[in-house]
């Protein structure tokens, strides 16, 4: 589990002959582009620094697991019913808990699509997260991918590792004295804070859930523009996780035992690793024993007075003898499933901010057509949208009912407009999934009406005293935040903008006719600025229209000014004062 913290990191129990076997059996099965690294007595590039100072580019804590997979292929005359987890050898090794599987392939997709050039395959994960975890603790994860027992590594103390004072508060960790690696994939929270990824579209980054993990280490691997189709780029960023030789050969021989063959177990049920780089037989997590899924004792020895010896990882350990090597094993409910059907999905449509009226119903079928009850289905949305199901998740996992059907939780539009797809696939299993596509459109309108039916007059050069104010609705309902314009247009079979009579002015008091970018309120109410005349007279016409095609025609009367009239006299003659009198 470390990368260089460039100091002596604690020496890995992997022998010189270990890590020479691994590079033979990558000799032997060399999968494309892969070239074993050259044994050097377990001594890693942090042995050989001379540097005190942590390397920022690091992923992991200073503990792996050691185990190596079997000599034979997964393909290779299975020796015991997958899951059964009871020697940890031949096809039960092979077996890769259904949430963790599908967690590896989502990252490699989406590493496929944000990082081509990475090449990225899921096995890597796979190998990473077998010897930094176990697969997640055997599986030990909820529908969401998030372990139900936090796992942490040893505090990073300088007793034997690299001494890492806390960068995060405990805020991962728990510890608020040195930092501990956490999570499936064991990030060292210092790297987690800019390696993080939301995976399960949840929006939080959660070293503890395998689908956000699973994607930060896939973009962790593909920095630096590493190709992994290279055997030199590979090597340099399966290093840059923890920088040894002993883990380099570890992870380079599952990566190729996963891909001559893996199958998917039910979650819970993967078989658990024993032996840690460091020599304890404890887990890196705060679990009792990491030799049963949940952090349970694991079975008592025959004899408790003697510990078990621990098997020498090099050599697999004796295969044990089926019960009935003729019977078939009962295939999982996601095993069972052959096709995901659509179950009579409606048109996905909705206004911004509005829930959709159809939900996304599928039904998972077996060979024979028939429907598979208790098999989780993932939907997600995809695309550039900001709408979410219940709760305002991106992703959700529902089980499939007796009838083998699986409803999405309800989806709310937000208020990006266009369209988008909601992906249904079943978790940990190939079978190829569906897209719908959902469509936004604008708030919209389609009735708008004045708030008063009060006569709209104004003298010529003068201001109307009585602003424009209107309501939009829709389908009876109030239409809130639906865009409007409005325009002095010439005539009622004219929407031209008029060139006389009313206006409206501009923030630096130029006359304008045209008024775009207005929106209702809450209330569906829209008031218009203050309406001016200027010296034509008559009955003029304003036309206020909203998205959905709601339009409201308003009259406006402009009447002649006023003129001075006489104080005396019709001819407007000022009349002479009388002269003074003599007196």
């Amino acid at each position: 589990m470390a990368a260089v913290f460039g100091r002596r990191l604690r020496r890995s129990v992997m022998t010189t002959a270990i890590a020479a076997a691994a590079v033979a059996a990558l000799s032997a099965s060399q999968a494309p582009g892969v070239t074993a690294p050259q044994a050097d007595g377990g001594r890693s590039a942090a042995d050989r620094s001379d540097s005190s100072d942590p390397t920022p580019d690091t992923a992991s804590g200073p503990d792996y697991y050691t185990e190596l997979p079997p000599l034979d292929s997964p393909t290779d005359s299975p020796t015991e019913s997958p899951g059964t987890g009871g020697g940890g050898t031949g096809e039960a090794e092979a077996g890769i808990p259904a949430t963790v599987l599908d967690a590896y392939k989502k990252a490699e997709a989406e590493l496929a699509s944000s990082k081509p050039g990475c090449n990225l395959r899921w096995q890597l994960l796979a190998a990473i997260g077998k010897v930094e975890s176990g697969q997640a603790s055997g599986g030990n994860v909820d529908a969401n991918g998030t372990m139900k027992n936090q796992l942490k590594g040893p505090p990073l103390d300088g007793n034997g590792f690299a001494k890492i004072t806390d960068t995060d508060g405990g805020l991962y960790d728990g510890d608020t004295v040195h930092d501990r690696a956490v999570g499936p994939m064991q990030f060292i929270p210092s790297t987690w804070e800019w390696a993080g990824r939301d995976g399960n579209g949840d929006g939080k980054k959660d070293p503890f859930n395998v689908y956000d993990a699973a994607l930060a280490a896939g973009h962790y691997l593909c920095r630096n523009d590493w190709d992994l189709s290279n055997a030199t780029d590979l090597n340099k960023a399966i290093l840059s996780y923890n920088n040894s030789s002993d883990y380099l050969a570890t992870v380079l021989r599952w990566m190729e035992y996963y891909r001559k063959g893996s199958h998917e177990v039910p979650d819970g049920t993967g078989v658990l690793p024993k032996h840690p780089s460091g020599g304890s037989t404890s887990s890196p997590g705060p679990s009792p024993s990491p030799s049963t899924p949940g952090g349970s004792s694991p079975s008592p020895s025959p004899n408790p007075s003697e510990p078990s010896k621990p098997s020498d990882p090099s050599k697999p350990s004796k295969p044990s003898k089926p019960s009935n090597p003729s019977e078939t094993p009962t295939p999982t409910p996601t095993e069972s499933v052959t096709k995901l059907a659509d179950a009579d999905t409606g048109t996905l449509g909705a206004m911004a901010g509005d829930a959709f009226a159809e939900r996304i119903q599928v039904r998972a079928k077996d060979k024979a057509g028939k429907g598979v009850a208790k098999v989780k289905v993932r939907f997600t949305i995809v695309g550039g949208t900001d709408a979410r199901f219940a709760g305002g998740t991106t992703s959700a996992v529902v089980t499939t009912t007796a009838a083998g059907t699986a409803t999405a939780p309800k989806l709310t539009a937000g208020e990006k407009t266009g369209a988008f797809t909601v992906r249904a696939t079943v978790v940990g299993s190939s079978v190829t999934g569906l897209d719908y596509t959902a469509k936004v459109t604008a708030r919209a309108a389609d009735t708008l009406a004045r708030t008063s039916d009060k006569e709209l007059t104004c003298a010529a050069g003068g201001a109307f005293d009585d602003a424009v104010t209107v309501k939009a609705t829709y389908k009876g309902a109030v239409a809130d935040g639906v865009a409007a314009s409005a325009t002095l247009v010439k005539a009622a079979d004219d929407p031209a903008e008029a060139t006389t009579g009313p206006y409206f002015k501009d923030a630096d008091g130029k006359t304008i006719r045209t008024l775009k970018g207005l929106k209702t309120d809450s209330d569906g109410l829209l008031t218009l600025p203050k309406l001016y005349a200027d010296d034509a007279t008559g009955t003029f016409l304003l036309r206020v229209t909203t998205t959905g095609g709601a339009t409201l025609t308003v009259e406006l009367k402009v009447t002649a000014a006023p003129t001075d009239t006489p104080s005396d006299g019709a001819s407007g003659t000022p009349t002479e004062s009388a002269s003074p009198s003599a007196s």
